[in-house]
Parts: C-alpha cells; sequence; structure tokens
C-alpha cells in the first residue's frame, strides 16, 4: 500500500468558541507526538473545526513502521562466553531473551563502561499502519485536553461535549477504532439546516471539498476570511465602514459552520448613549459589529448568521427587534446613573469588600482612601503636565472607583473606568469651581485601568499613570502583606498583571521609553520600585502589620516581572540577570545597563567575572579592601599591576563623563579596553593577586576593585554568562 491521507473528525454538539479554537491550535502537536512514538513517518498535519466537530488530516500517512534494528549490551564477555570461545549459559539466555542466534553475538566497548561487553543487534519487524492507528487514534481523543469535560449517558469517557459520530478513514479504508460508545464509519454530518442529512465520504483526501459541497467551511482559516468578506459586503452596501474587532472575528468563525452577513440599524436616538455602552452591548450580547461613518458610530450594525436565510428581511427584524430592546436598557440605566453623585457613591464603597483578610482596610472605600494616599505622596515626586496636574490626579483618585456602583457597570463590568469617565465629566462640568478640569479628570479615571492586558494601550496623561500605578502597588502590598502573593500557576487575584502594568507604565515613561520624549522626560519618571513599595505600605498603618519581609518578597516578584519583560523585549537572559543583579528599583536605568551589556565580548566578560568572584571570595573570608591602592607597594614599574593601574587613569575622565550622562554604552566600551590589561595581570608573567605577603595581597585587591567599582554599577559580572554578547 502507498501513502494515504489519515482524517479523523469528532462530531457532535456544539463546542463554545474559545475551546474549539484552543483545540484546533493544538492538536497537531498531539497528533505529531504520537505519530512519532508510533514510528509512522507522515507530512503535513492540519487540524479543522466548526462549532459541531473537531477534525484532523495527517498528510500521506506511512502504510507501516520502518524495520528497527537495536543494538542491545549483554554481560560482559567474559560471562557470556567461554575460554574457547563458545557461549556461555549466561550468554544463550541473553541471545534467546532479544531472539537472536548465539552465533551473531558480537563483543563491543560500551560507552561509559570497562572492557567489552555481549552485543546483540535486534530486527524488530514494522507493523503495518492499520494495526497501529486504533489504539493510536483512541488514546489520542482521550488525551485532547479541555479546560472543562463532560460525561453523558452511562459512559465513563468525558469529552468537551457529547459526541454523536466518529469519522476514521485512512484514504478510502476506514479505521476499526471505538471510543465513547461510538463505532468509526466514513459518515460524517453537513450543516445542521442546509444539509442535515449524513455524507459518505470516499475518501479522507477529498474532505473539505465533501462538508463544502454541504455547506460546511471545516477550515476556520477559510471560514474567516468569508467572515471578511461578507462584512466588507454590508460596509459597501450600508456605506459605512466595519469598526474592527479581531477577538469577535475569532469569536464568531468558531460559532458558525457557514457564515452569512446580515445588516441592520436601530434607532439614533440611542447614539445619546455613550458609544461605549452601544458597542459594547452590541458585541457582548449579540455578537453584533458595530458600523460607523465618518470616524463617529453610526445607527446600523452587521452580524453573522450561521446560515443561509430564505427571509433576510424577516431575520434582520427579529435582530433589531431584541438589540432594541437591550439598547432601552442600557439606555435606562446610563440615565439613572447619571443622576447619582459620584462623592455620594464613593461613600456607599465602604459597604464594599475589596479583601477581607485586610481586616480594617478591606472596603473599596478604604483602598480608594489609600490610592488617593499614595498618588499624593507620588504627585510631590513628579511633574505634570500642567498647573491643575497634582489637583486632577487626586481628584481622579477620589472618584476612579465610584462608577462600581453604577447600572452600566453592573450590566458591562468590562467599562468600569470608561463609565467613570462619563460620569466624571458630566459632574464635573456642571460645577464651575471643577469644569475646568472635568475633561482631565475623566480621561485618568479610563486611563488608570491601563493597560487592561499585555501589549494593551498604556496611559496618556501622567495622572492617568499616576493613579492606576497607585491602584495596583496598593493591591500588591495588601496581598503580600497578607500573604495571597502567587503561588506556582496560581494568580487569583492577578498579582502579576498587575506588577507587569506598573513595570510597563514606569518603561514607557521613563528613558529609553516610547513616550519619554513626548511625556515623561523631565517628571520624575520611572518611579522607584522600592519607593512605591514604602509608600504603598505606609498606606496601611493601623490596618495591617506590612512586614519588611512582605517588602522584600514583593521586591523580588517584581525583580521577577521585570526579568521576564526585558527577555522578551529581545536582552539576553544572561545580561539582564547581570544587570538586575546590580540593582533594578530604576527599572529604566536597568533596561538601559542590561541592553548595554550586549557589546561585551566573552574576553571580556571572563575576566570582570573573574575580579567579581575574587573580590567576593575575599569578603567572604573577612579581609578588608581600603579604598584606594597604593602604587608605591606594585613591584616594578614595567610589571602588569602598573600597566593596569596606568590604563584605568588613562580612561577615568572618560568613565566619569559616560557615567554622569547614563552613557552604558560608552561605559561598557572602555570596560573592553580595560580588557588586556586586566588579563595581563592574570597572565603567566602577571601576579598573585592573593599573595601570602597581606600588604601586597590587600593592596591588589584594593586595584581590583577600584578598577570594578564603576561598573559594578551597571551589572553584577558574577552573573554575566559567556556567550551573550551579540
Amino acid at each position: 500500500m502507498a501513502n494515504r491521507d489519515l482524517l479523523i473528525e469528532l462530531g457532535g454538539e456544539e463546542i463554545p468558541s474559545r475551546m474549539l479554537a484552543r483545540a484546533i491550535a493544538e492538536l497537531p502537536a498531539l497528533v505529531r507526538a504520537r505519530l512519532d512514538g508510533a514510528r509512522l513517518a507522515y507530512g503535513e498535519v492540519v487540524a479543522l473545526g466548526t462549532p459541531r466537530r473537531l477534525a484532523v488530516i495527517v498528510r500521506g500517512l506511512a502504510d507501516a513502521q520502518p524495520e528497527l534494528r537495536e543494538r542491545v549490551v549483554g554481560p560482559p564477555v567474559g560471562a557470556a562466553f567461554a575460554a574457547d570461545g563458545t557461549v556461555t549459559k549466561a550468554g544463550l539466555g541473553f541471545a534467546q531473551k532479544n531472539g537472536v542466534d548465539p552465533a551473531a553475538l558480537e563483543r563491543a566497548e560500551v560507552a561509559g563502561k570497562k572492557g567489552l561487553y555481549a552485543v546483540a543487534t535486534r530486527v524488530v519487524v514494522g507493523r503495518p499502519t492499520v494495526e497501529v492507528l486504533p489504539a493510536l487514534i483512541a488514546e489520542l481523543i482521550g488525551a485532547l485536553p479541555w479546560p472543562k469535560s463532560m460525561r453523558w449517558g452511562w459512559r465513563e469517557t468525558a469529552f468537551v461535549r457529547p459526541l454523536h459520530w466518529l469519522v476514521a478513514l485512512w484514504g478510502e479504508h476506514v479505521v476499526p477504532v471505538t471510543w465513547g460508545g461510538l463505532t468509526a464509519d466514513r459518515i460524517s454530518r453537513g450543516h445542521r439546516f442546509l444539509a442535515p442529512g449524513p455524507i459518505e465520504l470516499a475518501d479522507a483526501s477529498r474532505y473539505v471539498e465533501a462538508l463544502r459541497a454541504a455547506f460546511v467551511v471545516v477550515d476556520p482559516a477559510a471560514r474567516r476570511r468569508m467572515i471578511e468578506a461578507e462584512l466588507a459586503r454590508l460596509a459597501d452596501e450600508t456605506g459605512c465602514a466595519v469598526r474592527r474587532d479581531d477577538e469577535l472575528v475569532d469569536e464568531v468563525t468558531g460559532l458558525c459552520e457557514y457564515p452569512v452577513g446580515i445588516a441592520g440599524g436601530f434607532d439614533p436616538a440611542f447614539l445619546e448613549v455613550p458609544e461605549e455602552v452601544l458597542v459594547t452591548t452590541m458585541r457582548n450580547h449579540q455578537r453584533y459589529f458595530a458600523l460607523e461613518q465618518g470616524g463617529a458610530l453610526a445607527p446600523r450594525f452587521a452580524t453573522i448568521a450561521a446560515t443561509i436565510t430564505k427571509d433576510a428581511a424577516v431575520v434582520r427584524a427579529g435582530n433589531e427587534r431584541v438589540l432594541a430592546a437591550r439598547l432601552s436598557d442600557a439606555r435606562f440605566f446610563f440615565a439613572e446613573d447619571c443622576k447619582k453623585d459620584l462623592d455620594g457613591l464613593r461613600a456607599r464603597l465602604d459597604d464594599v469588600v475589596f479583601q477581607a483578610k485586610l481586616g480594617a482596610a478591606r472596603t473599596t472605600g478604604h483602598k480608594v482612601g489609600r490610592i488617593v494616599g499614595i498618588v499624593d505622596a507620588l504627585a510631590e515626586r513628579v511633574g505634570f503636565e500642567d498647573a491643575d496636574g497634582a489637583r486632577v490626579a487626586h481628584r481622579a483618585a477620589e472618584l476612579c472607583k465610584s462608577d462600581l456602583l453604577t447600572g452600566v457597570v453592573g450590566e458591562l463590568p468590562e467599562l468600569q473606568g470608561v463609565m467613570g469617565k462619563h460620569y466624571a465629566r458630566r459632574q464635573l462640568a456642571a460645577d464651575p469651581a471643577t469644569a475646568g478640569i472635568a475633561d482631565a479628570v475623566g480621561t485618568a479615571i479610563a486611563e488608570h485601568y491601563m493597560p487592561r492586558g499585555a501589549g494593551a494601550a498604556l496611559p496618556t496623561t501622567i495622572a492617568g499613570a499616576l493613579v492606576g500605578i497607585a491602584d495596583r502597588i496598593d493591591t500588591l502590598v495588601g496581598c503580600f502583606g497578607t500573604g495571597l502573593e502567587p503561588t506556582g500557576s496560581t494568580d487569583p487575584y492577578g498579582l502579576r498583571r498587575a506588577a507587569n502594568a506598573i513595570l510597563a507604565i514606569n518603561l514607557d515613561l521613563g528613558p529609553g521609553g516610547e513616550r519619554y520624549e513626548r511625556l515623561g522626560k523631565g517628571r520624575g519618571f520611572p518611579l522607584r520600585l522600592d519607593t512605591l513599595i514604602e509608600i504603598a505600605a505606609h498606606q496601611f498603618a493601623g490596618a495591617i502589620e506590612v512586614t519588611d519581609t512582605d517588602c522584600g518578597e514583593l521586591h523580588e516578584f517584581f525583580r521577577g516581572r521585570l526579568r521576564t519583560l526585558l527577555i522578551d523585549g529581545g536582552l539576553a537572559a544572561a545580561d539582564v540577570d547581570a544587570a538586575l543583579g546590580a540593582g533594578f528599583d530604576d527599572v529604566c536605568d536597568a533596561r538601559l545597563r542590561a541592553a548595554a551589556l550586549a557589546v561585551v565580548p566573552d574576553k571580556a566578560r571572563a575576566v570582570f567575572k573573574r575580579i567579581a568572584n575574587i573580590l567576593d571570595d575575599a569578603h567572604g573570608k573577612g579581609l578588608a579592601i581600603s579604598g584606594e591602592p597604593t602604587p608605591d607597594l606594585f613591584v616594578a614599574p614595567d610589571n602588569s599591576e602598573w600597566r593596569l593601574w596606568n590604563a584605568f587613569a588613562a580612561v577615568a575622565d572618560r568613565l566619569a563623563v559616560a557615567k554622569a550622562n547614563q552613557d552604558y554604552r560608552a561605559m561598557m566600551a572602555l570596560l573592553v579596553e580595560l580588557e588586556p590589561a586586566v588579563a595581563a595581570l592574570f597572565d603567566k608573567g602577571g601576579v598573585m593577586v592573593m599573595d601570602p605577603d597581606a600588604r601586597l595581597r590587600d593592596n591588589r585587591l584594593s586595584l581590583l576593585q577600584r578598577v570594578l567599582a564603576p561598573f559594578a554599577a551597571i551589572a553584577d559580572f558574577r552573573l554575566a554568562s559567556q556567550g551573550a554578547a551579540s
């Protein structure tokens, strides 16, 4: 038999969109692992799926396992063979066990062992693929990792949703596999409404085309392209543009088998409600796509139906009717919210528990008070865009959580912060005393939740950045102070995300950041991590005890998160470790130092690492090292000590200038310039640093310390591994 395609299709009830996408992404690796373990050669592995089915096609699966020749090591030659060369009882047993002729036993050396050993070459005949596949497929189905599985009927097998059919074809042949009470055959199913009958698949290689003829687009990439084409068609028909939403396109791709676009509209009067409310209502409740004209939200929408409809007008009217009810509710909640005083809502936050373990500081009202205190303390350390900056930050901190008690946020929690912006602007604009800061306060309230995830947009204002940092550092200190730090892969309070956000904001606004020149320059960024922790811990005084140990553990937690961010940003792990070893409270400085290490070649890394290790060992032995070496104790004017001292003196002024300018690359270039003189000190013609004469020893240690000191502020060279330089 020739190589053939293998098809496995699991069909049943609707798989949730997110679970389907994850399964399609993970399935090829699972299949390859099992085929490799079974020693079956294959070509491309393609995972496919719709809500009703999960499938995989393996191109060019071999017809049998290859013959396997294994060398098996037996007893030592002295035990396997007699003095006259005949095979002993031990040798015969070894040969029989491995199915070889005793005369075929060889004598050979074995790695890691002394002497010669009896070695048998065992031939394992490859099994036909048709014999291997049934067990392999059954094992594969049971190994699929679902976040949640269910059982149905009386069976013990579990799957994400109940299965109703199983297809397993190798070429045109059905693979006789049974799983979950189903026996595989060649019968699939078409679209639930457009082609509900059975589909007999003649051959695995024609699976995609056969289902397409039955109105099932089984390839998710092709289905996504159809959805995008349908949205483009609707945009042309309505004279609008579809508001880009890739996440919604991905979700809808997993909700249909044959996508068909339908456009609809809603009463323009609803546009009085903030567009975020309208768009989120359409998106979350109905999976509708918002349409816009001239960059503004239009009273239109686009939706993807899962089937071809006989009367699109009827479907459109039904969609519009359902949406009108949703938008009416949203408008009602918004109107009611606008009647509420934000300061009054803030007072009610004293009845909302933020974290019960915080004891007397457990409510969200308490948290807001702490955020205000942190923001006020930070405002003394930074500069703002204008004279009202500190006032804006203070007021935004006071109101940042008030919208949690509003009707709209109760219905649409993802709009927290966004609705606070709208309510604050309305309320503050109505008061002449605060009208001038209304927009800025609203913006800061919305931005204090930014970034909302990894790689998401960052705050565009200093006030927004401060409130966001204050909110997160309060959460971190409170949780570490009550033993709620993350463990392993669990992080129920999102502390890793909170730390990452603080770091991302500081890295963005500080030197080397994307918005340093436009926004952060000269305004005190980055905020030091030790300062943030200290200020936040002070806010808990009298409520819980945040110990030095708690603060130290949080400090190390920040180190780990910063390390990951910098490595993900393209810096070498060894360079990051070395830079963080010299300090990381100024996260932007740490980033610049790690980047500068990239220019240091291995030779220079090695000699300065040797200096650092020698000094570390000396300190460990309790040796006192004075600040400056005494040149009079150098052995001779032309020896390696003098050459190193003179080389260092020659670069000292340039080092001072580079250090003052935080030009770490220039400092590393000077380190490289010093490398030959340092290396000469350690060469055979050099000196013995740990000389028996204590005066000479201490003087040489002082020399090494003097040479290392400027560079030790850049990196801990004990961690500067070789091979990290680019």
